[in-house]
């Protein structure tokens, strides 16, 4: 049953893969084209933690056994740093644990938070045995009185988990002890005792925590109620039953007024609750069960609040990530009116979840401290009824999911894994307001993607990060406009738009980002926060990529186009760089639309390439760009490029009369000089490969060969345009001192290589007939060739063998061949003749006679034709070689 269901899940995951919706982003950056501002020191290494603090203009670090405090606007300065090592005691005792010296007992920041406007609170692993004290920002210095950092920081350095500070109190998600199998979310606070879940597997099953935040509900509200604290985190699933280990994506809530119970649930959170959040393709029916990051966008109101997270499937190699957007009010339904889930015991003590149908006990379970409750005296969960508390302890898991907005993700990349997310909220030039999209994913690139009508458009693609390494935070700053990057290997601060480096208006407008808007007067890509708002009428912004707003550019006169002149048989390389990863290339030549199938050419991602350039391929060549944009519902087509390409032939010289002398002697062989240009060349006499030995071919050129392209083409070479620079007018060739080794590998002849070719298969052809011949595999003609060359390996007393092997007997009567005479075993001698037969080719028992036993009879009338079935003993007596006597 195991290996049916899996065998399902193989092939949704192969639909999926294949035919699975995916985007593609239209621009793509590199880091070596762009100015980042980096960050790093030597020897330092994992600056994973990042503190944004909008008071103090700084971004706060937290790497391995260090703490910097770096430049919001230029994160390249420094401004302090602080160490934080282990001691040589808590060192020894992590490696007597069996964890590495140089990677598992070192201090990795993990926890950075802000306090007041004075003080940080940091924790750190510190050789897993967490330890937690206060920076103080004014010296940047440590207080020195390290406090214990179990249920506030994770043990293990790559072990997820995630915290966070509300009102002076850190609430947190992470492992409790040393093995981490003992999950808690937990809060704590300097005016009140430590609160934390029940330790059970239907509270949390083996969490990978991922992220945590507070939602204020506001003190006006009607309904009073508390604020809560949201955790996102993956884990193993209980209600679902599989032959493995099924993760399921959840939500946890908890209320910041709670204090626990009276009588049950002591220091256990008396509100917590837990739901699973859906990412899936409704028309594949495939879930992403895995959350990696997640981001809320606040609002003022918090039913305006929008959560988006990024999800991947358990079984990676489907190769898809996804972006889900939910509805704060969503969440807050599920909550407030979702179906509970209860333990069902069936089948001999097997554990099962179904849904609790029963009656709810009022208060509900699990809600906050509302005007409600406080009408009925119940000011605090200190107040709450047993009956209450012990329902909430048996049922904290909602049966009702969560679902994303439109049922759906908003956005699903193919052969990516995201890891990390961010969103903005940007009011474009039409008034309206976009949600723009960052994710990180494992290999160092940020994508930039814009909501627009309920689509996803990815606007491009950023190398952050120089070598392929996971982004393991991510921050933005709307003051800045910058985004933060923390890796292992470093920290990058980017801005969030690239607007300059849009050189047309058609490719600011169709790059549709929200930030980016063309300029009339300045024909610059500026950012629409840059640009002086006394002009937006100026502007040029179209969120649906119409470019037809963009004002008419004049085209390209034959006067702009490049000149490239190349030799006969040459090889030439177009260059024409498209600005989008969304269009289409395509190539004319003289007005006519170039395909794959076009003689020599080749269309590839830069360019054009033409091998062997002939007379017939002169002329004019455009490159067009047409691109799709399906939110306007048109194609635009742009000239990019322009070539003229003729052939640079050299002078012909005069013509001269010629002569052509064979020589034929036996051991003879000469050389002649031919005279082309200036130079002389020895050239060797040219001999027939076919040809005895004692046959020697001259052929002695007076005149110059031919230099037309049609017949004979000097070596070939490939030339490569370069798109930034322009060919010197010159139809010299380039000396060979100056050429490209690449250049000189190509200028070799073809024929050449040819030639080459035909002369091993010509070889290997020989080697295969003669192997066949010596085997006996071919009929008459090579068996008599090799009966002539290796004689004749048959018994001499037996003629009809010889025959047979020879191929020489015929199908007819008339021609018969006398044999030798051989002796017999009376001493007599006969002459006997045989019907020819054909050869088969095999050697094998001798079948002279059309399936008869060879007879030694004279004519057609012998006794032996009567009775063929008869054996003459007196004539032909049988013998064996264990008998004394003759069988008959």
């Amino acid at each position: 049953m195991g290996f049916g269901v899996l065998g399902v899940f193989l092939g949704l995951l192969l639909e999926v893969s294949t035919h699975g919706p995916h985007a593609v982003p239209r621009t793509s950056w590199r880091h070596q084209d762009l100015e980042l501002m980096e960050f790093s020191e030597p020897g330092i290494f994992n600056y994973s933690t990042l503190l944004l603090s909008d008071k103090r203009d700084a971004l706060y670090v937290g790497a391995r056994e260090a703490i910097f405090e770096l430049s919001k606007k230029n994160v390249t300065v420094r401004n302090n740093k602080v160490q934080w090592t282990v001691a040589e005691n808590p060192m020894l005792m992590c490696t007597l644990k069996g964890k590495s010296k140089e990677r598992d007992c070192l201090n990795y920041i993990r926890v950075l938070q802000v306090v007041d406007d004075e003080r940080l609170y940091v924790c750190g692993t510190h050789a897993f045995q967490p330890q937690c004290d206060y920076l103080n920002l004014a010296d940047f210095s440590l207080h020195g009185r390290p406090e214990d950092g179990r249920g506030k920081c994770s043990f293990d350095p790559s072990q997820s988990f995630t915290t966070v500070m509300v009102d002076g109190e850190l609430y947190s998600g992470t492992a409790y002890n040393f093995l981490g199998s003992e999950p808690i979310i937990s809060r704590y606070s300097p005016y009140q005792s430590l609160l934390r879940t029940e330790y059970s597997t239907s509270w949390l099953n083996e969490p990978s925590f991922v992220f945590a935040d507070v939602i204020r509900e506001g003190r006006n509200q009607a309904y009073g109620e508390d604020d809560k604290i949201y955790y996102f985190f993956t884990e193993v699933s209980v209600e679902y039953e599989f032959f493995g280990k099924l993760l399921i994506p959840r939500v946890a809530r908890v209320c910041k007024g709670d204090l626990g119970g009276q009588r049950t649930l002591q220091k256990k959170w008396t509100s917590f609750l837990k739901a699973k959040l859906v990412c899936s393709m409704p028309e594949l029916n495939f879930v992403f069960n895995v959350v990696h990051d997640v981001f809320i966008l606040k609002e003022s109101d918090w039913r305006d609040t929008v959560i988006y997270g990024v999800f991947t499937s358990q079984w990676g190699n489907v190769g898809l990530s996804a972006v889900c957007a939910y509805n704060m009010t969503a969440v807050e339904d599920v909550f407030s009116k979702g179906k509970y889930m209860q333990k069902a015991t069936v089948e001999q003590s097997h554990t099962k979840w179904v849904r609790y149908n029963g009656i709810t006990p009022s208060p509900r379970p699990g809600a906050c401290i509302n005007n409600l409750m406080r009408q009925q005296n119940i000011s605090s969960s200190l107040h709450l009824p047993d009956k209450t508390l012990q329902f909430v302890k048996d049922h904290p898991l909602l049966e009702d999911p969560v679902l994303p907005i439109g049922n759906g993700p908003r956005l699903i990349t193919k052969d990516v894994n995201y890891t990390q997310i961010v969103v903005e909220r940007v009011q474009a030039l039409d008034g309206n307001i976009y949600d723009v999209i960052f994710t990180g994913t494992d290999k160092g690139v940020l994508h930039k993607s814009v909501v627009f009508e309920g689509d996803v458009h990815i606007v491009e693609e950023i190398q952050l990060l120089k070598n392929s390494e996971p982004i393991k935070n991510l921050l933005l700053s709307s003051e800045t406009r910058s985004l933060y990057a923390g890796s292992d290997s470093g920290v990058v601060q980017s801005p969030t738009a690239f607007c300059g480096r849009y050189s047309s208006c058609d490719d600011c407008v169709l790059a549709r980002d929200p930030y980016c808007a063309w300029n009339r007067h300045t024909a610059a890509c500026v950012s629409i926060f840059d640009a002086p708002r006394q002009q937006p009428r100026n502007l040029i912004q179209s969120l649906n990529g119409d470019a037809d707003k963009c004002p008419s550019v004049s085209r390209l006169s034959l006067k702009d186009y490049r000149h490239v002149r190349v030799k006969p048989g040459s090889s030439v390389e177009l260059p024409c760089l498209v600005p989008s990863n969304l269009a289409q290339v395509n190539w004319k030549s003289n007005g006519s639309v170039l395909t794959e199938a076009s003689r020599f050419h080749l269309i590839g991602e830069n360019g054009l390439l033409i091998y062997s350039v002939a007379p017939e391929d002169q002329g004019h060549y455009e490159c067009w760009s047409v691109e799709w944009a399906p939110a306007a519902g048109k194609n635009f087509t742009r000239l990019l490029a322009g070539y003229i390409l003729t052939l640079d032939l050299p002078p012909r010289p005069p013509q001269q009369g010629g002569h052509v002398t064979t020589t034929l002697g036996s051991q003879e062989t000469s050389s002649t000089h031919a005279a082309e240009g200036n130079g002389k060349t020895d050239r060797a006499p040219l001999t027939s490969a076919l040809a005895p030995p004692s046959f020697t071919a001259s052929v002695t050129f007076t005149s110059p060969p031919q230099t037309d392209s049609s017949l004979t083409p000097p070596p070939s070479s490939t030339i490569k345009i370069q798109p930034k620079h322009h060919l010197p007018p010159s139809s010299n060739a380039p000396r060979p001192d100056n050429r490209d080794p690449s250049a000189e590998y190509l200028q070799h002849n073809n024929s050449i290589a040819l030639l080459f070719l035909f002369l091993l298969f010509f070889l290997l052809f020989l080697a295969a007939l003669a192997y066949n011949c010596y085997m006996q595999y071919l009929p008459a003609p090579c068996l008599r060739m090799r009966a002539a060359l290796l004689g004749s390996q048959k018994s001499a007393h037996q003629p009809e063998y010889r025959a047979c092997e020879a191929g020489l007997m015929e199908a007819t009567a008339a021609d018969k061949i006398n044999l030798t005479e051989q002796p017999t075993q009376n001493g007599s001698q006969t002459t006997q003749n045989l019907r020819a037969l054909r050869d088969t080719g095999y050697e094998t028992e001798p079948e002279c006679g059309n399936g008869r036993i060879p007879s030694h009879s004279f004519g057609e009338d012998s006794p032996s034709q009567e009775k063929p079935f008869d054996v003459d003993c007196e004539s032909q007596p049988i013998q064996f070689a264990d008998a004394d006597e003759p069988y008959c």
